[in-house]
């Protein structure tokens, strides 16, 4: 027999379901305005009011943005970026986690502190370009890459789940005469799936949200990202970056205004890297769980 729930839960069940509603409206109203705005004509999108819907959706802001010459050379820098900075942060995170993981390792705590003091404390802003100049890295692609190549935090979660990882298994590999490297390649990257996508998504998020070291280490437009693209398209309103085609007032037969063009590359930019993390989602609570709390 199913008990009956008392008042208090049914107002606290009403309570509650308000709550999230209100919570998810907020959550996702600022995106639905932004892409209701990106396909309004202009008296809809210039109007100061909520942008629920429009009755006359037009795709001319897309269009505009798809003849953008500077954007098409920022998603491939970015794209780029992304992919080959997560694919080198991934391997160096697992090379150093690796050895700091096992006990035996030779001042294993004093490596640890070490490389933990980085994440509090840097050189600061002026050391770091100093350090790129000397290094002939400004105005370089791998200005972007290098600095961050090792994510602390990351590594130490890598490094917990490591840790984790039941010691025999190694062990046989070893006997058999496997080598430390081989140890990780062969057998550890196999198994840690679920911490290995956890920081992947982590470490491809952040490059792709990443503008200010492309603002700081590279002045050339053919190395600008596509953050940065859109700070000078939203926050300094550059006309340049935004009619690279040519003007609104020289294509007639786009009827847009700015906000839909900042709008509509907001989207483009938004959806690609949303779109990645159904596919990883499954692997983030087994993987942060172990990876932070053990060790």
């Amino acid at each position: 027999m199913i008990n009956e729930r008392s008042v208090g839960e049914k107002i606290f069940n009403i309570a509650n379901i308000i709550f999230m509603t209100f919570l998810v409206f907020l959550t996702v109203y600022p995106f639905w305005n932004v892409f209701i705005t990106s396909i309004s004509p202009v008296g809809e999108a210039n109007a100061y009011s909520l942008h629920l819907y429009t009755l006359n959706p037009t795709f001319e802001g897309y269009q505009k943005i798809a003849r953008n010459a500077y954007l098409l050379v920022a998603y491939r820098n970015t794209i780029l970026r992304t992919v080959v900075g997560t694919a080198v942060n991934v391997f160096l995170s697992c090379l150093v986690a690796y050895p700091l993981s096992k006990k035996y390792l030779p001042l294993r705590n004093l490596w640890t502190g070490l490389i933990v003091f980085t994440m509090f404390f840097s050189g600061g802003l002026i050391p770091s370009y100093l350090l790129m100049e000397s290094l002939g890295l400004i105005g370089s692609f791998w200005a972007l890459i290098l600095p961050g190549a090792i994510g602390t935090y990351n590594m130490i979660i890598v490094r917990n789940y490591f840790q984790s990882l039941p010691a025999d298994i190694e062990e046989s590999a070893r006997i058999d005469g496997a080598s430390e490297m081989r140890v990780l390649l062969q057998i550890v990257l196999p198994i840690s799936v679920s911490i290995i996508a956890t920081i992947s998504l982590w470490y491809a998020v952040g490059h792709w949200n990443a503008w200010f070291d492309a603002m700081i280490y590279t002045s050339s437009d053919n190395l600008m990202v596509l953050q940065l693209l859109l700070r000078k398209m939203v926050i300094e309103g550059s006309a340049q970056y935004m009619e690279s085609s040519g003007s609104i007032a020289e294509n007639a037969e786009f009827t847009v205004t700015p906000d839909t063009i900042k709008t509509s590359a907001i989207i483009v930019a938004t959806v690609p890297i949303m779109c990645v993390y159904p596919f990883v989602q499954k692997y983030f609570m087994k993987g942060i769980m172990v990876g932070s709390l053990k060790g």
